[in-house]
């Protein structure tokens, strides 16, 4: 089975929530015996990342242009023209804005999967057309897509809400690997940590992942002998990400751009906390990945983070600066003991199998 990859950034080691959920899933999916190829944004391709082939994956870099407005439709409407000359049996679309140009891969004959990530319209960047355009995209997926994939059980129920899509619509979650036994702690050192001895996030710099708040609260709570980690960056540079560097440098945060492989694995690993204040998630993979190193965890009481493995306590009320500094405080005032958490759900290798079912579903001309 040829299936062709579109809408996605790229891999490997391209920051993003689609990113890392492609990186992992495609090379099961080849070693399940798919012919793979993933269409890269040619903005993304560093001499790191700037390679043919990963992990039996194929690899083809398009033109994108590096702005956020209008990025992803430029580059997936190239990326389905370019499809279309590999003659896939399919193609996979990730995420509700790229999923606009749909009707092109349709009127080109072609069979379409589709993955809702989380309604990226109701992100802060975006205005109020690029909101109409990317809801226009969820209309695209709900309506074109021969398959639809969505990450977690709030999309489903919205695509059924809002499009009464019910019919070859799949729930299949996001996934996370299961760390190692030991995990070393030299990359620590380059940012001044010990374990245990820091309270991490993880993830881009933009306004609905409110890592301003987070700055803020660890700030009123002032714990003693605790650094504050903000790993991530803005794909982007914008008023935002140069307002949230200039308070985290003025409260003694630790910034460490980008990480990801074993610096991002040892930073979640010996973390005394993981917190997630967002306002805006599918289902985020940072904290399935948290929660795989048996971290202790604060998140947002979003729908998206509500994940039956966590209790009532690891929640704080999304809009109520007040709560979340109790809570945060409450946690750290605990003695540190790793958690154990039943990720069963979020098997990679289960994800892959899930997702082929769909692929020879969508084949299936009936």
């Amino acid at each position: 089975m040829k299936v062709v990859v579109v809408g996605t950034r790229g891999i490997p080691d391209i920051p993003g929530g689609v990113e890392t959920h492609c990186q992992q899933l495609y090379p099961r999916l080849v070693e399940l015996g798919c012919d793979v190829t993933v269409i890269r944004r040619s903005c993304y391709v560093s001499p790191s990342n700037r390679m043919e082939e990963y992990r039996g994956v194929k690899l083809i870099d398009v033109y994108a242009p590096r702005k956020k407005s209008f990025e992803a439709f430029v580059h997936t409407a190239l990326a389905i023209v370019k499809a279309r000359r590999l003659r896939p049996d399919l193609i996979h679309c990730h995420a509700v804005g790229p999923s606009v140009v749909l009707p092109l891969a349709r009127l080109l004959g072609m069979r379409v999967v589709a993955t809702h990530h989380g309604p990226d319209y109701n992100r802060a960047k975006w205005n109020a057309p690029a909101r109409f355009i990317i809801k226009w995209g969820e209309w695209c997926q709900a309506r074109l897509a021969h398959h639809v994939i969505a990450i977690s059980r709030p999309i489903v129920a919205a695509l059924d809400d809002d499009y009464e899509r019910r019919e070859r619509v799949h729930l299949i979650y996001n996934g996370v690997e299961s760390p190692p036994a030991d995990v070393a702690v030299d990359c620590l050192a380059r940012y001044g940590l010990e374990p245990e001895r820091y309270v991490l996030a993880v993830g881009r710099f933009v306004p609905e992942k409110r890592f301003d708040w987070l700055v803020k609260a660890f700030a009123r709570v002032a714990p003693q002998g605790l650094k504050l980690v903000l790993a991530g960056d803005a794909d982007h540079d914008d008023d935002y990400a140069r307002a949230l560097k200039r308070l985290a440098h003025d409260h003694g945060a630790v910034l460490t751009g980008y990480v990801t492989g074993e610096p991002l694995r040892q930073l979640l690993h010996h973390a005394r906390l993981f917190v997630l204040p967002s306002t805006h998630e599918g289902l985020p993979i940072s904290l399935l990945e948290a929660m795989s190193h048996g971290r202790d965890v604060l998140v947002s009481d979003i729908t998206a983070n509500r994940l039956s493995q966590l209790g009532e306590d690891d929640f704080f009320h999304t809009h109520d600066m007040d709560d979340f500094v109790a809570r945060l405080r409450s946690k750290l005032e605990r003695p540190v003991d790793e958690r154990q958490y039943d990720l069963t759900d979020y098997d990679w290798d289960h994800i892959a199998r899930q997702t082929l079912k769909v692929y020879h579903d969508a084949l299936d001309p009936r």
